[in-house]
């Protein structure tokens, strides 16, 4: 298939993308119309209600899904399935037990058929050393915390170099200090390696943390309702006073839309 060429600018296009779901009493649509451009190199995070349809879109722009209506593209190019050039990090780590640090890791690269096995490993150390883990390379899984865990799972998503990393509220189910360490890691890896990123969470102050652009949907049917941009110098802390009044105004603007969502189906 020739690419449009119109498209090639944007990392990623959604383009009216729908969902519907059939259920016994009707249909209903998890998401609506979702149209939306992300370029190379931004860190874009989702927010929004419980069931708005955030993993929904995910797991669309993965592969994972496929949507009732509209167009997923990246590089210009329609997605036809899961692909190398979209790699997800999930809430939970889904390590392989069976296996060590680096071997997990390597199992992703199993995507990259051109690499030997000589070439694999380099791949394999070099990013164990970028989440900082290069001395865990031989532990077992179950030897790790559950932020290191998170780590290996980044190294193994980030390892065949794909165009966009799609995460699904990849720290929601740590600690809060972990949390904050990894949110260290996280903007370093990206400030070094420019990755896509399509980042999905709950907590307004973690996107207003990592995001140079929050996206707000509502829920029933999910669409997008405001767009928020971030502009603070990196690396940020969870805690400034600055991030917090980003915070403030996504939370005000999510509540206003919540309360116009309540009276309208009142």
């Amino acid at each position: 298939m020739i690419c449009d060429s119109e498209e090639v600018a944007a990392k990623l296009t959604l383009q009216g993308v729908t969902k519907t779901y059939r259920a016994a009493r009707g249909s209903v649509d998890a998401l609506r119309e979702v149209s939306l451009q992300i370029t190379e190199g931004q860190f874009v995070c989702l927010v929004g209600p419980s069931g708005c349809g955030k993993t929904t879109l995910l797991n669309i722009v993965a592969g994972l899904d496929e949507p009732t209506g509209g167009n997923v593209l990246v590089d210009g190019c329609p997605i036809a399935g899961p692909g190398r050039d979209r790699m997800v990090m999930f809430q939970e780590p889904a390590l392989f037990p069976w296996l060590n640090v680096l071997d997990n890791v390597l199992f992703g690269l199993r995507l990259k058929p051109n690499l030997g096995r000589r070439e694999r490993r380099e791949v394999a150390e070099f990013y164990l050393q970028l989440v900082g883990l290069q001395k865990f390379a031989r532990a077992d899984v179950h030897e790790l915390s559950g932020g290191m865990k998170q780590r290996v799972a980044l190294a193994r998503a980030l390892a065949p170099n794909p165009r966009v990393l799609l995460m699904d509220e990849p720290f929601a189910a740590l600690d809060a200090l972990t949390r904050e360490q990894l949110y260290g890691d996280i903007q370093r890896i990206w400030k070094e390696r420019r990755k896509t990123i399509l980042f999905v969470t709950h907590n307004i102050r973690e996107a207003a943390c990592l995001g140079d652009r929050v996206l707000l949907f509502s829920a029933h049917p999910g669409q997008i309702r405001e767009e928020f941009l971030i502009e603070l110098p990196r690396p940020r802390d969870i805690n400034s006073v600055h991030l917090a009044e980003h915070s403030a105004r996504i939370t005000r603007a999510l509540k206003r839309h919540l309360t116009t969502e309540t009276e309208a189906a009142a």
